[in-house]
């Protein structure tokens, strides 16, 4: 069983890939992820780009979650940092990539996205951190 996500007719639509709200199904736990950078398991900066380090912390993201038994499927809510409207558009390509394998059914997770001035490194163009709802063992 997953999250269910849904989007109540009486509110705009949602303006990109995200529900307004969001349900933990009985019998799950939940599981809150540090906001993931665009970093390789050895710390290396994936890229300098956007596009390459999103991809990285989509990755980085879907491999915390096998850790927990767990996928994609299972995302409650996701928070997106970007640093500077500059990096928008390959956040958004990466994105975009990773939710059309993830979610092919449209079946999104509540999303925030904030532009910052900065991240914790000046080479960092974006941070996503998460909250899963896991199956209970």
């Amino acid at each position: 069983m997953k999250p269910r996500r849904w989007n109540p007719e009486d509110v705009a639509p949602p303006l990109g890939r995200y529900s307004h709200l969001a349900e933990v199904p009985p019998g799950h736990r939940l599981v809150f992820v540090s906001g993931q950078l665009g970093v390789l398991p050895d710390g290396s900066l994936a890229g300098a780009d956007a596009e390459t380090q999103a991809r990285q912390i989509f990755a980085n993201l879907e491999a915390l979650l096998a850790a927990q038994g767990a996928g994609p499927e299972h995302l409650v809510k996701l928070l997106t940092l970007v640093a500077g409207t500059e990096h928008l558009p390959g956040y958004r390509a990466a994105q975009a990539e990773a939710f059309a394998k993830w979610f092919p059914d449209g079946d999104f997770p509540a999303q925030s996205l904030a532009v910052v001035a900065a991240l914790a490194g000046p080479d960092y163009t974006a941070e996503v951190e998460a909250v899963a709802a896991v199956p209970a063992p």
